[in-house]
């Protein structure tokens, strides 16, 4: 059965997802993931959701203030083992139901082309492609959504 905890960035089992991601993320973006690692501290973040499975944690996510009634999602991750079994979607909804009871109206996130099966989950939860924001204008790889709460 998958719970869900709400939780901090220094959770140990949030870190050690994270080290999981960037491991994945790494060898993914290669020469790029450098410019990319710069935006994804956890230090500053207080909003984080950790998935577990029978006690073991397969997932998370998480987000940080963006814009004065926005979010951005940052640091999800599912293990490759327990990818395909909703984890991912449930962590998203938690996450996006946490910001709406903080009154926040809508979430942004940037994923890469090289992360179609993040796409596809963000596709599915309803969020919309939108020009790259940020430190994210101009980069190729980058896509960038958005969704209203």
């Amino acid at each position: 059965m998958l719970r869900l905890i709400r939780t901090t960035s220094d959770h140990p089992d949030f870190c050690a997802l994270v080290q999981l991601l960037d491991h994945d993320l790494a060898v993914r973006d290669g020469a790029d993931h450098a410019f990319y690692a710069q935006f994804n501290k956890i230090d500053t973040i207080r909003h984080a959701v950790v998935a577990y499975l029978d006690d073991e944690p397969v997932g998370c996510g998480a987000f940080k203030p963006y814009a004065e009634k926005q979010v951005e999602i940052k640091r999800m991750y599912v293990q490759p083992a327990h990818r395909g079994q909703g984890v991912a979607p449930a962590v998203l909804a938690a996450l996006e139901a946490w910001a709406d009871e903080l009154g926040y109206h809508g979430c942004v996130l940037e994923t890469g082309l090289k992360q179609p099966e993040a796409i596809r989950l963000y596709e599915k939860s309803g969020y919309q492609r939108i020009p790259n924001y940020g430190q994210y204008i101009g980069v190729e790889n980058s896509v960038c959504m958005e969704k209203a709460l």
